[in-house]
Order: structure tokens, then sequence, then C-alpha cells
């Protein structure tokens, strides 16, 4: 996505759905003229989803985006500052969808977050780290759970070194 124009602020490719109740946040662009969201083609926004642009929202093509999901590209400083986070600064950061993703109903994507192309992010799931290509991301916070069929699960550390849930899901997978 390269905003910079004032008319760039919202991008809507040939074939969108966006359904009932859907709400489209573009940010402030006369501060920020790099804020704004970008759908691809095909993609199916579902009923009550919430899509920020104000850190920049790049959805790529033939993506589904569930009922009531919700990608934030913006939050609150929380560490810094005031005690009353309203005083403190808004925090932005992109998000990318890639193609043929699949963000499950009810689903939180974070600030700054990637989901690669034909990623699934399970419903309910709240997603704080980026979702590699054709992986399978659940849970609050959301971890990986498996690779979709045809899939490779990404390279990683090795076993010794990953985390002890990582490696519980390396057992799973394997089996």
């Amino acid at each position: 996505m390269r905003f910079g124009q004032r008319g760039d602020v919202l991008r809507l490719a040939d074939g969108v759905s966006i359904y009932a109740n859907t709400r489209l946040v573009l940010g402030d662009v006369v501060a920020d003229p790099c804020v704004g969201i970008s759908i691809g083609a095909r993609t199916i926004v579902n009923v009550g989803a919430y899509l920020s642009g104000e850190g920049g929202l790049e959805i790529g093509e033939d993506v589904l985006i569930g009922p009531h999901a919700k990608l934030l590209s913006a939050g609150h400083a929380i560490d810094e500052g005031d005690a009353v986070i309203a005083r403190n600064r808004i925090t932005r950061a992109r998000i990318f969808v890639g193609d043929g993703a699949w963000i499950g109903a009810g689903a939180i994507v974070l600030e700054g977050v990637s989901i690669g192309r034909g990623a699934v992010v399970a419903a309910g799931a709240v997603v704080r780290q980026d979702v590699p290509p054709g992986m399978v991301a659940a849970g609050m916070p959301a971890r990986l759970i498996r690779a979709r069929r045809g899939e490779a699960w990404p390279s990683s550390p090795a076993p010794s070194s990953r985390p002890k849930w990582l490696q519980s899901v390396f057992k799973l997978v394997r089996r």
C-alpha cells in the first residue's frame, strides 16, 4: 500500500463485498498520509467487521473476513507518560493480510501484524504476532497450531531452543 495522496485513503478492488454494519476507520489523513485501507479483489468482509486504517491496513485478494472480526491498526501507549491512558500517545502500525487468507468470526488482529498468504486465523483468536503463510493460528493469545494441508511448517530454531508450548505443537503435528 503506497498511500500519499488525500484521495487514496480507501481503495476497493473489483468484486469486494462488504456486508452490513461494517465499520471502516480511516484515520487522520491530513496528519499522516500513509494511513488508509486497501482491499483486494473478490475479498469478502462479513457483517459487523471493524477495519482500522489508522496505521495502514492492506488486505489482499480473495480474503475472507468473518462476522464481527476486528483488524486494529492503532492502539494506545500504556507504559509511558500519564497514568490516564487516554492522555498517552496513539500507537499505529500497518496490518497486512495476504491473498487467500481467512480471518474467522470474532477474531482480533492487532497493530503491526502480518497474516500470510492462505493463513487461517481461527474464530475468536487474538493475534499479536505474525502468522506465516499457510499456517493456522488459534487461541487467546493466538498461537500457531498447525500447517494447512500441503503447507510446510515454517523453519524454526532447534527443538531444544523452542518454547515449551511450541515443542508440544511440533509433537502434535508430527503424529
